[in-house]
């Protein structure tokens, strides 16, 4: 039945559409909360040591099993160095790769060797210790222990970039970005627009970079309270950051946003006209992408549709169903799907 499905799109797209799905941080229908495997990114940061490699540069956050991997090859040259600063900072990536394989004794026993590195001088490492730390009990659904040591890395962080320490800035929007996800409502709303004007206002360009993540979250802040009309305002202006940054899948995913916002706005038919744009677009550049899918049959059922939209949610149910983030968070949205998608 899902086979047959996938056919029907197929067809009418001239190409296949059962990939792999993507990984990209989109909402379910009728909430805002991202799917959190790729929440929290962080620009690339200067690392010590002239042999040792930028690691930030090495993050593939859409397959953490492949970072960690490469990270991994990295740590016996980080040891033979004796530079334990570098080591410590590394150790807290290879720990974040494993929170996002839902490893996350993992992570956390990875994370207590990096943290058992740490000297007085460690300023950076020690909040990105925090910051890592924070995002394996947020992603393990103890927000009470994340939400503290996200503090913590913001305390820390601002006091390092204003003594000039490089990346610090970065990692200071970084932790007031996860204060924005851990917390809900208006705190969610306070911490992103406090990440959103320090990254306005550094001078340090990695800093900036997070403009368009940032813009992201405050309209997903927005749309969870209602407020769709500004919901769209600020996700527009994510559009804007990420047509300046040029990256094409970033840029298919913020107009993803904008045209699911329009959808709440009673906008069905303009929303269901780009989302068929956005869909033709991902399978040219042989990115087929499953919340696409999903959301052309949210605006066909929008459209009172029921018939046209069963094939899209029967290939978005294929896709978007291999993904233990959704199994385990948000089991109702994929009984949605197999459900209007006739399966």
């Amino acid at each position: 039945m899902v086979a047959a499905a996938a056919g029907i799109v197929a067809a009418i797209l001239g190409s296949s559409a059962t990939a792999t799905p993507s990984t990209n941080a989109k909402p379910a229908p009728g909430t805002t909360k991202p799917v959190p495997a790729t929440t929290g990114s962080a620009p690339a940061t200067a690392m010590p040591g002239d042999s040792l490699p930028d690691f930030d540069a090495l993050w593939d956050y859409d397959h953490p099993e492949s970072t960690e991997v490469v990270f991994r090859e990295i740590l016996p040259r980080a040891r033979a160095s004796g530079n334990k600063d570098y080591l410590a900072q590394l150790l807290t990536q290879v720990a974040r790769a494993q929170g996002l394989q839902m490893k996350f004794d993992d992570a956390n026993s990875t994370l207590d060797q990096a943290e058992s590195l740490l000297g007085p001088e460690s300023r950076v490492a020690r909040v990105r210790v925090l910051l890592e730390r924070g995002r394996v009990w947020n992603s393990s659904k103890q927000r009470d222990r994340a939400v503290p040591l996200f503090t913590a890395a913001w305390d820390l962080a601002r006091a390092a970039g204003a003594d000039g320490l490089p990346g610090a800035d970065a990692l200071a929007v970084d932790a007031a970005h996860m204060l924005g996800i851990a917390e809900t409502g208006d705190l969610s709303v306070q911490w992103n627009e406090t990440a959103i004007a320090y990254a306005e206002h550094s001078p340090d360009p990695k800093a900036r970079r997070w403009l368009g993540s940032l813009y992201n979250n405050q309209g997903w802040s927005y749309h969870e309270k209602g407020d769709y009309t500004k919901a769209l305002e600020i996700f527009q202006k994510a559009l804007e950051a990420r047509r300046a940054e040029g990256d094409s899948t970033k840029i298919r995913i913020a107009e993803w946003c904008v045209a699911r916002t329009l959808r709440s706005l009673g906008r069905s038919e303009e929303a269901l006209a780009t989302q068929r744009r956005l869909l033709a677009q991902a399978q040219a550049a042989g990115q087929p992408d499953g919340y696409i899918f999903e959301e052309m049959g949210e605006c066909l059922i929008a459209l009172h549709k029921p018939a046209e939209a069963r094939p899209y949610f029967a290939v978005a149910y294929e896709m978007l169903s291999k993904d233990p983030w959704l199994k385990r968070d948000e089991p109702e949205r994929l009984e949605r799907l197999r459900k209007f998608g006739g399966l």
